[in-house]
């Protein structure tokens, strides 16, 4: 992302951000757990300018699987709810860019 956005910085989120409540209310960010890794999911952003009134331009999940839950929610490696949180965080970033 430096070379993209030499002066870009990612900034934690908090769940008050309007991309947790886009389309679904994310109430927490102890969901969808990494499996390998301990510790609390981390969702960070980067902003246009750098400025958190602006644009969000990216996000990074960081201690969290979101992307190994929609893998392999058809498999039953883990159980529906944890997958259907994985979607709905999913869904919230897609409707949030159409929306942003």
């Amino acid at each position: 992302m430096r070379r993209v956005l030499p002066g870009g910085r990612f900034v934690d989120l908090d769940l008050s951000h309007p991309i947790f409540h886009s389309f679904f209310d994310i109430e927490s960010f102890d969901i969808v757990p990494q499996y390998y890794d301990l510790g609390k999911p981390v969702f960070r952003g980067l902003f246009e300018d750098n400025d958190s009134h602006k644009r969000l331009m990216a996000i990074v999940n960081f201690n969290t699987d979101i992307s190994n839950y929609w893998e392999f929610s058809s498999e039953g490696a883990r159980v529906v709810d944890e997958s259907n949180e994985a979607y709905e965080l999913g869904v919230n970033y897609i409707i949030y860019g159409l929306t942003h």
